[in-house]
């Protein structure tokens, strides 16, 4: 079948199963048309939460469909390509945690909302890119571990009084950005003003002119008067800022970064996935009941 057969295909069976299509910003393009809501992954979970759909498609990848699961217990969560993982995510050990909590005896446990449901259900609170300083400032423990990601800790302790105690983990992806990518970017676009995801490394994020997550990359570009805007985050947000804001161009740092897993699954998977309700994510009751508490105190933040 071709694009526009996929497409009509996909659109039948989702009005046929009564289902919505949630897509991740780091989708490819292809994806973005058959998406019912676009974004990014806690966004997108709460947002199926609030529809009467009685199946989901989360166009993303397992850590996001997990999410979803534990926000909406009672429908069926379905990951097109069921190969699609986070290394990020699985760099949080139950181990490491523990390890983590005996040196520091006290301390609440913060996990980004890039980890798996068994790290959620051992954890305090969960934390977006976009609220995680909120939500830090938001508890009453001086001392606070966050997992997994050691860069977005960082980024929450230039703005927090708090003690953060960083898990050592990363994405594999935005960890390549470095400070000549940026001393290079400033050569060739003197002008433009460089974006960054806090889960870059710390030279980039003191170089940088804004940090925000994706959702905020959207808000920060339209308030910029520039026409030239460089992104430090996975090269699917280009698209996605390009789509928003057509009348702007938009360039990665450095050489292109991609995450592979993000970019496993195509039409063909949706079609696949939706036809067959296929692959379905199930997380066990005692774990999606302590994982579900994690992220409603976030939420209650909010």
């Amino acid at each position: 079948m071709n694009t526009s057969h996929l497409i009509e295909k996909i659109n039948a069976l989702k009005k046929e199963k009564n289902a919505v299509i949630l897509v991740h910003n780091y989708q490819s393009p292809e994806i973005y048309k058959v998406a019912d809501f676009l974004g990014d992954s806690l966004d997108l979970s709460r947002k199926a939460a609030k529809t009467d759909n009685d199946i989901i498609v989360f166009c993303g990848v397992h850590f996001m469909a997990e999410t979803a699961k534990i926000l909406n217990p009672s429908k069926i969560v379905l990951l097109p390509a069921l190969d699609a993982g986070c290394p990020m995510a699985d760099m949080a050990t139950l181990e490491g945690i523990e390890q983590l909590k005996k040196k520091h005896p006290g301390a609440a446990v913060a996990c980004y909302v890039n980890t798996t449901a068994e790290i959620k259900a051992v954890s305090d609170i969960c934390v977006t890119s976009a609220n995680a300083v909120q939500v830090i400032n938001f508890l009453k423990e001086d001392t606070v571990l966050f997992v997994p990601d050691k860069n977005l800790a960082y980024y929450v302790a230039q703005h927090t009084k708090k003690t953060i105690i960083p898990y050592e983990g990363f994405c594999h992806v935005h960890q390549r950005f470095t400070k000549k990518d940026i001393e290079k970017a400033r050569k060739i676009f003197p002008d433009a003003p460089i974006i960054a995801h806090p889960e870059c490394p710390p030279e980039v994020l003191k170089l940088a002119d804004y940090v925000s997550s994706t959702s905020g990359m959207i808000n920060v570009a339209k308030n910029l008067k520039a026409k030239e805007i460089i992104i430090a985050t996975e090269i699917g947000m280009i698209e996605r800022l390009q789509l928003e804001l057509p009348a702007k161009k938009f360039y990665s740092l450095g050489s292109a970064k991609i995450c592979v897993n993000m970019k496993k699954t195509t039409l063909e998977h949706v079609y696949n996935s939706l036809l067959k309700e296929q692959y379905q994510i199930h997380v066990p009751e005692h774990i999606a009941a302590k994982a579900k508490i994690c992220v409603e105190r976030m939420l209650a933040v909010m």
